[in-house]
């Protein structure tokens, strides 16, 4: 019975020691690197997904907090990205604040997303709530 648990114990260690640990690490860590939106989607009643600033194109994100956003036209936006852990009664929240110009044509784009949920090391979701509809967007690494 004790070399299965020290089996089982050094199963277990490697497994662990195998696998990513970005789910240790801070979202402000997590988020740097580029990220293209794969989808975006619409829940609830109401509202429209191309009135939101960002549907589409890459992120790449920085540990400064400055980025650099190339919407799917190829035009080139430099600005900032901003998370903010925010603790309540109903649990945690993590909100993501992204703004970026396109210094050529003056052209500004902001998004305030609600909550960031990562998914996996490659992946997450962000929300926004607005009235009685909700968008997620998706991005992936």
């Amino acid at each position: 019975m004790k070399n299965i648990h020290k089996i089982l114990v050094a199963f277990a260690f490697l497994a662990f020691a195998n696998c990513s640990k970005d789910f240790l690490k801070k979202y402000d860590r997590r988020i740097t690197g580029t990220w293209r939106i794969t989808d975006t989607d619409k829940f609830g009643l109401g509202g429209n997904v191309d009135n939101l600033a960002f549907t589409g194109g890459t992120f790449t994100c920085y540990e400064d907090g400055s980025l650099v956003y190339v919407n799917p036209a190829g035009e080139s936006f430099k600005g900032n990205w901003d998370i903010v852990k925010k603790i309540t009664d109903e649990g945690t929240w993590h909100s993501l604040a992204i703004t970026a110009v396109n210094y050529s044509n003056m052209n500004a784009l902001s998004q305030y997303y609600d909550d960031i949920i990562f998914t996996g090391t490659n992946h997450f979701k962000a929300k926004i709530i607005s009235g009685v509809h909700t968008y997620v967007t998706s991005f992936r690494r």
